[in-house]
């Protein structure tokens, strides 16, 4: 763990701040009531398979928000009162060595603290997913919610976004994304990078394939991946 942190730490010195800024002008709740607990987590059949790597998901929440501005549930990331978002922390995953990865590992689960949800707001703007991440994957990877979000946060900080308004206004492949998201970061390769489209060809998320020391790694053939020429959209948003 401490190579991987100083990996982590290096990686966050050389980002430049316009490309880390994801969340404009986030402004989150001064009081926060604890989140409420995973019901899916209840009856989740609990599986403990050795960690072969892991994924870093980004979601795009222009995407996602796309008709949630007015669900009470998603206020928080899509209302626009707390601020606007880019890509945000869908999760850190533990992955297996096969398409069998590891999940709900601690019985029972425990709450996430307030204090981490606060630290972790800005980057994951739901009290619920944060308390479903750890659930369902950070308990397979750290003691405790505070550390899994800590190396979860360094990991979103580190990488090196495009400027997606740019290139939403382009004709745009799926290829031609993953090259530009690994031009930005050096030693990253096209083919650690995953995307997410829905069935209109819309872009959901960004999932960027690491090895056990967090560094990007070829994503494992049980990944599937559409052809690097097949078209891409990009939502900017209202």
């Amino acid at each position: 763990m401490r190579g991987a942190a100083a990996l982590i730490a290096t990686m966050l010195a050389l980002a430049p701040a316009s490309v880390l800024a994801q969340a404009y002008q986030c402004r989150m709740p001064e009081k926060l009531s604890p989140p409420p607990q995973d019901k899916r987590g209840r009856d989740a059949v609990k599986r403990v398979v050795p960690v072969a790597g892991y994924t870093l998901a980004l979601s795009w929440s222009p995407e996602f928000c796309r008709g949630r501005e007015d669900d009470a549930g998603q206020a928080l990331q899509c209302s626009r009162r707390f601020g606007e978002f880019g890509f945000v922390l869908h999760g850190l995953w533990p992955e297996g060595k096969t398409a069998v990865y590891p999940q709900y590992c601690a019985t029972p689960p425990s709450t996430v603290p307030l204090s981490v949800v606060r630290q972790n707001l800005c980057i994951m703007p739901s009290q619920r997913l944060i308390q479903h991440q750890w659930d369902k994957h950070g308990s397979c990877m750290a003691r405790d919610p505070a550390r899994y979000f800590q190396t979860a946060r360094k990991l979103y900080q580190a990488i090196k976004l495009p400027d997606m308004e740019r290139l939403s206004r382009r004709p745009l492949t799926q290829g031609m994304l993953r090259r530009e998201i690994a031009r930005l970061n050096p030693g990253m390769p096209a083919t650690a990078i995953a995307l997410k489209a829905n069935g209109r060809g819309w872009l959901q998320e960004v999932r960027l394939c690491l090895g056990m020391d967090y560094r990007p790694r070829a994503c494992p053939a049980h990944v599937r991946q559409p052809r690097g020429n097949t078209p891409l959209k990009i939502w900017r948003g209202l």
